[in-house]
């Protein structure tokens, strides 16, 4: 069967005690092998040169799993490590190229990200924690999903670098403090805030290409449609009165530090205006009508 094979003794000892193989036995104890069990071996010899471990070359063995289905999850931990290795490979370059008196401040940032799907799951939870009332799992999951970029799969030690800082970032714990006592705030006299959030987001869609094209905030038709949401679901009405009051309820994401998290958000996605920094133009915007 070795020489068959080109599969050698000991491995196909091994097979046959794992269960791969199943040979029958002589009267004297020897195993005795078919065609199909050559055929077999064979197979399994070019799965493991693929990477598939055993247990993923018996179920294919066994039809429990298809080759495509198999072959299909190995390439998908292989994608996995694939990703962690550009990460790790990303953050060593990010401190290879810093300068000396720069690299231990990167060491640090860096420590706390050294996965990046890790680091994705600390920004969700930081977005996460200012659900401060029930609503649609959908759109809860919309609001965390377009305020946390995904790590790019082959990032540059320059994304790597800021998605560390949107860690810092999100992990700065009077910030969040700010923000959830300011939600709190407002969620006793909102009444609706899914409704809400879906007119601030279409209050967001009209100031991107306002932003987008460099245009300075103030009193604008975005602005009046995300102060009129926020007086809807408050059961109140637009009055210079009402968008002083407001301003004191929203000032908190205009935080500099937030301004800071979507500026990140950019450089790690490549896009030249967040949807966040869009939230904040309307938030100056209304600074600015107010006074």
């Amino acid at each position: 069967m070795a020489a068959l094979t080109g599969v050698p003794v000991r491995t196909i000892r091994f097979y046959c005690d794992e269960g791969v193989l199943e040979p029958a036995r002589s009267a004297g104890g020897h195993r005795r092998f078919d065609q199909a069990a050559a055929d077999r071996l064979r197979l399994v010899r070019r799965l493991r040169g693929l990477g598939l471990g055993l247990p993923a070359i018996t179920a294919v063995l066994t039809g429990e799993r298809s080759m495509g289905e198999a072959v299909a999850a190995e390439r998908a931990a292989l994608d996995v490590e694939l990703a962690a290795l550009a990460w790790r490979r990303a953050s060593l370059r990010a401190v290879e190229e810093a300068g000396p008196a720069e690299r231990a401040a990167r060491l640090d940032l860096l420590a706390a990200v050294q996965d990046g799907d890790a680091a994705r799951d600390v920004l969700a939870g930081f977005w996460r924690g200012l659900i401060l009332v029930p609503m649609p799992s959908e759109l809860a999951f919309s609001f965390v999903d377009m305020s946390v970029p995904d790590p790019p799969a082959d990032p540059t030690p320059e994304q790597v670098l800021a998605y560390a800082e949107m860690v810092a970032v999100a992990s700065d714990r009077t910030l969040a403090r700010r923000l959830v006592n300011e939600g709190w705030a407002n969620a006793g006299q909102v009444t609706d805030e899914p409704a809400l959030l879906r007119g601030l987001g279409e209050a967001v869609a009209m100031a991107l290409p306002l932003v987008v094209a460099g245009e300075e905030s103030g009193p604008c038709p975005p602005l009046d449609h995300y102060v009129e949401a926020h007086a809807a679901c408050r059961g109140e009405r637009d009055t210079p009165a009402f968008r002083r009051r407001l301003l004191s309820a929203v000032s908190g994401s205009a935080d500099p530090r937030l301004r800071r998290y979507w500026d990140l958000f950019g450089a790690v996605t490549g896009e030249p205006v967040t949807e966040g920094t869009a939230h904040i133009w309307l938030v100056d915007a209304l600074e600015r009508a107010a006074a």
